[in-house]
């Protein structure tokens, strides 16, 4: 029997093999669950908007004795963001949610801005075949997000074996339905997500290895080719996003070190 968190995601998301879809696994995967596994939280916290105190409350229902940090799970939420809308187009459910985004004056404020404006002003078929022409394709997408490629010109190279040594040494493992390697773009932004506040939580050393070693070498480069990207109308609200994010998080951790 499906506990009380997993059944609210699924009815947000509009039945299991929609949910499936926004995280990129198996409808059977999915209709395994008996509840949202751990590492998958954040991930379906992102695709239906349920929060994560509901999904999983044994994990996230007891208060902290300190104050939580804003700072850290706003960067969190941003990673999951991004995570969400790399790994599958949205669904209408989070388009909906989407366009409920607020901006404030700064420019990543204003880009969450843009955000909900294409989100209300769009439809789902819309984004999914947006999303197939710039990353699935006949043949091939427009753009390959994989940190592999986008340093070495092919798939499945040296950053993603070395990338897989570090997951290793933390303790992080592949989970059974993942398709996508693990130096995918969407991917990665779950994992930073889960170091900062999530099931993998690390101390900001571990953060900023992760960062300076698997991301800092080419997602902001991949971001601004998306942002220009000629078939990108919805994606180059959300490529904005992740360029200025990550140079927010390059800045950030460059003054930490």
């Amino acid at each position: 029997m499906r506990d009380p968190g997993l059944s609210e995601a699924i009815r947000a998301a509009g039945g299991v093999g929609q949910l499936a879809r926004q995280l990129g696994i198996s409808q059977p995967s999915v209709s395994n669950w008996v509840r949202v596994p751990s590492e998958r939280v954040v991930s379906v916290e992102a695709a239906t908007g349920v929060p994560r105190e509901v999904l999983r409350p044994d994990l996230y229902g007891a208060p902290d004795a300190a104050a939580p940090d804003e700072v850290e799970i706003a960067r969190a939420r941003e990673y999951t963001l991004l995570a969400a809308l790399l790994a599958g187009p949205p669904s209408a459910a989070l388009l909906k949610q989407l366009a409920k985004l607020g901006g404030d004056a700064t420019a990543l404020g204003a880009a969450h801005a843009a955000l909900a404006e294409a989100a209300g002003s769009t439809h789902a078929e819309t984004v999914d075949r947006e999303f197939f022409d710039l990353f699935i394709g006949v043949g091939r997408g427009e753009f390959l997000p994989y940190a592999s490629y986008y340093q070495t010109g092919f798939l499945n190279e040296r950053p993603l074996a070395r990338l897989r040594d570090d997951l290793r040494d933390l303790g992080i493992e592949r989970v059974e339905g993942q398709v996508e390697p693990e130096d995918h773009a969407a991917v990665l932004c779950e994992i930073m997500a889960g170091l900062i506040d999530g099931p993998f939580a690390a101390p900001s050393e571990i953060q900023r290895r992760m960062f300076d070693r698997h991301l800092s070498p080419w997602m902001e480069r991949f971001f601004a080719d998306l942002e220009s990207a000629r078939r990108a109308e919805f994606y180059r609200t959300v490529a904005r996003i992740g360029r200025l994010f990550i140079e927010i998080e390059s800045e950030g951790f460059a003054l930490s070190a």
